[in-house]
């Protein structure tokens, strides 16, 4: 009989408790969205990353409502899309959401690009805050943040974002977002924490995991982990959602965290050009 891992939390910064590794569904359709969730909830997972942008909020909905699990053991994490920008569309499309996801509230609402070009989070910012206030979200954040986004969000606002959700891995550390984030008190959340598995071949990698007896992916979200970053990895297989849970069994030495540091290849001096996805 498998053990259910007990997944650490990291505390966010107004003390609201996040689990560590989460599910993420980006890509999955709605049609199996359901099953892939169902699987995780059943592996262990209680922390589920949608969007509305991703289409399948109703399908996550389903595998929540079905799961016989008290809404107080799940964290549900969902993001205001690009063109629901503004603060009276993004109260609708909040409301929206929540619909969708067949709940009366979230744990975690972001806005999902800066899209600076629009000029309108600091507005979306403004809703979040409010629903923040009205106790409907339990913890609001951005996703795809840069530094100078950040920074001018902070200026304009009076609540800090609890997480900056951005892309990270091995070959992509995103270093000064990071260092942004740290600074502000923000949390880092990784989504694509495993470069949709390109990184997973390289010999570094896999040195370790052989070293362990583990996946080169367990590998990699192991070094997430030790560097105190939220991580929500994504598969629609049953064998390595249940694989990504395991990795709270051996810990990776100084070494080998550097050695896994030095693939970085990112050398980006500006902005993410996915930003300003419209």
């Amino acid at each position: 009989m498998s053990i259910t891992p007990i997944i650490p939390t990291v505390t966010l910064n107004n003390g609201v408790e996040i689990p560590q590794l989460g599910f993420g569904v980006f890509q999955v359709p709605d049609a199996e969205t359901t099953a892939a969730v169902t699987i995780a909830l059943a592996a262990g997972y209680r922390s589920i990353d949608t969007a509305a942008i991703y289409g399948n909020e109703a399908g996550v909905g389903r595998a929540l409502a079905d799961s016989g699990l008290a809404r107080e053991e799940l964290f549900v994490t969902s993001k205001v899309w690009n063109s629901d920008q503004g603060y009276d569309s993004t109260l609708r499309a909040f409301d929206a959401t929540l619909g969708r996801l067949g709940l009366e509230a979230l744990d975690l609402y972001l806005i999902h690009w800066p899209t600076p070009q629009r000029g309108l989070y600091l507005d979306t910012w403004r809703a979040l805050e409010a629903l923040y206030a009205e106790g409907r979200v339990r913890a609001i954040g951005v996703s795809n943040f840069e530094p100078a986004h950040l920074e001018r969000l902070i200026a304009g606002s009076s609540v800090v974002p609890a997480v900056n959700q951005v892309e990270l891995h091995p070959a992509l550390q995103n270093r000064a977002v990071v260092a942004a984030d740290t600074r502000y008190g923000i949390a880092t959340e990784v989504w694509s924490p495993l470069a949709q598995g390109t990184v997973l071949d390289d010999p570094t990698v896999t040195g370790i995991a052989a070293a362990h007896g583990k996946t080169p992916a367990q590998v990699v979200l192991r070094w997430h982990l030790q560097q105190g970053r939220i991580v929500i990895p994504k598969s629609v297989t049953p064998r390595r959602i249940a694989e990504n849970l395991d990795v709270f069994d051996f810990e990776l030495a100084g070494d080998e965290l550097a050695s896994i540091d030095t693939l970085d290849r990112d050398g980006r001096t500006g902005p993410h050009p996915d930003e300003f996805n419209a």
